[in-house]
């Protein structure tokens, strides 16, 4: 039994769920358990009419529109499509006589993204003769807790899953089931989301919850490669990576499963797959506990553009204790999550995402400290053997120093899996394509 995940842009419209269907259906022997996204932005699009509504008026024109004329195309009936549609539309009406969006009400907002697109799908497989049924995640057993828009599941899907699920993989019954991902329900029997990474995470926890024989991640590209393709032509598959690996190239900007999704295979070592939706007979690249055969030297490279350094310096502080409680404490009030940090007994240096609010945290900052705070920054981060690491950054700062590229700070993660490198944001492109060329040649 296989775990088969697809995201919203692989079923953002007629086209591309004929595709996913055919690759479901070549898959049919495996007993697949299929987990989807919402078509394309249809999220978005009910965040926008929920904005519209508390404002007293809404349109959802444009997910009818999609999902009417994907059902026409599909030649499917398009029954159960307006019962959600008209349930959804009884929900706006409430938000626009209340004028009140809360969590609780968004995470059944945007629930009947996911709800109508696997709906879909179920009745499209049928249509070309595979047996499907579509279910809500809480019809095979995700529970979590009340935290609305965050949602974490509870530990009860270990067992309220398989009991659900069980008759499937045991042939007991043969209908693929189509779930939704991102979604689940309290113990109350509300409606909850599951925040960054739900649909990745839904996935995991069935498979594993189902000890599955893999998890397949389907996107566009054959597998995880050494790094962006777009940056570096000459980037090729990696064919297996660890679960480490894997979390830290997410953490570090690479579009692999999001690092909490990775929990769930870690606890019961379920591979997971990476697979590419247009080249089906590849094989992608496997996540797996261990490297089967020797630990590669440099596996990938990654980067996140547009982040800020904050330089700290505080020589008053020289010898005392406390020095860097008192920063990450600053840090912790603001709300404010640090990427990576390189310290010495007086100074700090450290990168954020560019996007948060940093005038609060400096001035906190300042009252101890002097503080420098740089913009236009990325971070370049190489997944490695670091036990490795004197002959991999004598390679990498000797390609950068050739190439007149200055790096600014260096950082080597505690997992022993990564080495971080800050270089101007203008530069990413060029020192990925550089440090790939010096590294894998």
């Amino acid at each position: 039994m296989i775990v088969m995940k697809f995201g919203g842009s692989s079923v953002a419209n007629a086209e591309r769920i004929k595709h996913v269907a055919s690759i479901i259906q070549a898959y049919s022997e495996k007993r697949p358990i299929v987990v989807l996204s919402a078509m394309g932005d249809t999220t978005d699009h009910l965040l926008e009419a929920a904005d519209e509504a508390v404002l007293g008026s809404f349109s959802i024109e444009k997910i009818e529109n999609l999902h009417f004329e994907t059902a026409k195309t599909l030649g499917i009936d398009p029954a159960e499509l307006q019962k959600l549609l008209d349930e959804l539309k009884s929900l706006l009406t409430g938000i626009s006589m209340l004028h009140e969006l809360t969590r609780r009400t968004r995470d059944y907002l945007v629930s009947f993204g996911e709800r109508l697109s696997v709906r879909i799908m179920a009745a499209y497989l049928k249509k070309i003769g595979v047996s499907a049924k579509s279910f809500d995640a809480w019809e095979i057993g995700m529970v979590s807790d009340s935290n609305f828009m965050s949602a974490e599941l509870l530990d009860d899907v270990w067992t309220t899953i398989p009991e659900k699920l069980n008759g499937y993989k045991n042939g007991e019954w043969n209908e693929i089931p189509v779930v939704t991902g991102f979604i689940a329900k309290d113990k109350n029997g509300v409606i909850t989301t599951l925040g960054r990474g739900g649909s990745d995470l839904s996935a995991t926890i069935i498979g594993a919850a189902l000890k599955a024989d893999e998890i397949q991640t389907w996107k566009d590209v054959d597998g995880i490669l050494t790094t962006d393709p777009r940056v570096v032509k000459e980037a090729r598959p990696v064919p297996e990576v660890t679960y480490e690996e894997a979390q830290e190239l997410a953490m570090f900007g690479a579009q692999v499963l999001h690092p909490r999704s990775m929990i769930p295979c870690r606890k019961t070592g379920t591979p997971v797959r990476v697979k590419n939706s247009y080249n089906i007979e590849s094989p992608g690249s496997v996540i797996v506990e261990k490297h089967s055969a020797g630990i590669p030297r440099v596996t990938a490279i990654t980067c996140v553009k547009d982040v800020t350094l904050i330089d700290i310096q505080s020589s008053g502080m020289f010898g005392a204790v406390g020095f860097l409680a008192h920063i990450f404490n600053q840090f912790l009030k603001w709300n404010i999550s640090i990427d990576v940090i390189a310290t010495s007994e007086v100074s700090v240096s450290l990168t954020v995402k560019t996007k948060s609010d940093l005038s609060g945290l400096v001035a906190d900052l300042e009252k101890a400290s002097d503080v420098t705070v740089k913009n236009g920054k990325s971070i370049i981060t190489l997944i490695c053997d670091a036990s490795k690491s004197s002959s991999i950054l004598s390679d990498a700062f000797c390609a950068l120093s050739n190439a007149g590229i200055n790096v600014q700070m260096i950082s080597q993660g505690a997992s022993k899996v990564n080495i971080s490198m800050l270089v101007d944001c203008a530069e990413t492109n060029k020192a990925v394509q550089v440090l790939h060329n010096a590294l894998f040649g």
